[in-house]
């Protein structure tokens, strides 16, 4: 291509020497640059106008389920990824090199680097096995490998999670190993609160608890995600009645109610009766329901050992 190029430069100007063939050789140079700039800026130009389109759907569709907002997400990679694959081809081809060989170049250069970047193939491959299998959706609550956060993109390469700071955590595909999903979307906690037995000093203790509740989200919004919910009295058969107060905070912030929100209740209820123990308060975070929905699952053996009882 150099040589034919150059018997066109003579062609074109036989008598005007060696700065008529700079001159020649400078201006294909020139439409050449031209041209690469037009492309790479073209493609830089679409891939923004891929993002924002995509961005302004997904706002617009709110009601869209998560799903469809992880499929839109990996499409949009995809598509920015064929637009500056196609680019870098149309570049090279304005520099000599065929579309075709552009093409074939690139698949065996692709097995031949294989070895060297199986991070990047493995990336591609989980991210695969991640949307088909339902592992991991946008707006999902989870924990991967200790980084807790919302589910914000699932992208070719990188897994992108808000944590609880409002910071992005960008997790490389093939290190997600270990994912906790919270499907509701928090985690429970449950603080039960003994009243005492006195009519007129429980009213005043159930009182008082649903103040701690109210204040208690004030305090640490933050963390929690919806409002607490407080429950009414209920009776044991050891002749005592407790409230329930149930906290839907992000995963890893239970401390807050097994320390200050657990000593704030028995301060208050100590206000109420002066021999109200530390005890008499408790953390946990299971609860099981003889009216839930979907119970939580028992395992093997304490089935087996409840049914034997019967």
């Amino acid at each position: 291509m150099t040589t034919g190029l150059f018997v066109q430069v003579l062609a074109e100007s036989p008598s005007t020497g060696a700065h008529g063939i700079l001159d020649v050789f400078g201006q294909h140079a020139g439409r050449r640059i031209l041209a690469i700039l037009v492309i790479a800026t073209a493609a830089h130009l679409m891939v923004v106008v891929v993002r924002r389109l995509f961005r302004a759907v997904l706002r617009s569709r709110p009601a869209w389920n998560t799903k469809v907002r992880t499929l839109s997400h990996f499409a949009s990679s995809v598509i920015i990824f064929i637009l500056y694959f196609a680019a870098a081809g149309m570049i090279l081809h304005e520099m000599g090199v065929s579309l075709t060989a552009y093409v074939a170049s690139a698949t065996v250069i692709g097995f031949a680097v294989s070895f060297g970047s199986q991070g990047l193939i493995q990336d591609v491959i989980t991210s695969l096995t991640l949307i088909t299998s339902d592992l991991l959706n946008v707006g999902d609550m989870v924990d991967i490998g200790g980084q807790v956060g919302i589910v914000q993109r699932i992208g070719i390469r990188f897994t992108v999670l808000v944590n609880l700071n409002g910071a992005q955590v960008s997790i490389p595909n093939r290190n997600v190993a270990n994912v906790i999903n919270f499907e509701r979307g928090y985690m429970p906690v449950f603080l039960d609160a003994r009243l005492p037995q006195a009519d007129d000093k429980a009213s005043e203790a159930l009182g008082r608890l649903r103040v701690v509740s109210a204040s208690s989200y004030d305090q640490f919004r933050g963390s929690m995600l919806l409002e607490p919910e407080i429950a009414n009295p209920r009776a044991t058969d050891a002749g005592y009645s407790f409230v329930r107060i149930k906290f839907r905070i992000w995963p890893g912030q239970g401390a807050i109610v097994e320390t200050a929100i657990k000593q704030t209740v028995v301060l208050e209820m100590r206000a109420v009766d002066s021999s109200y123990a530390d005890a008499m308060v408790v953390v946990h975070y299971r609860e099981q329901t003889e009216d839930a929905g979907s119970p939580l699952l028992e395992p093997a053996g304490a089935v087996r050992d409840s049914m034997k009882t019967q």
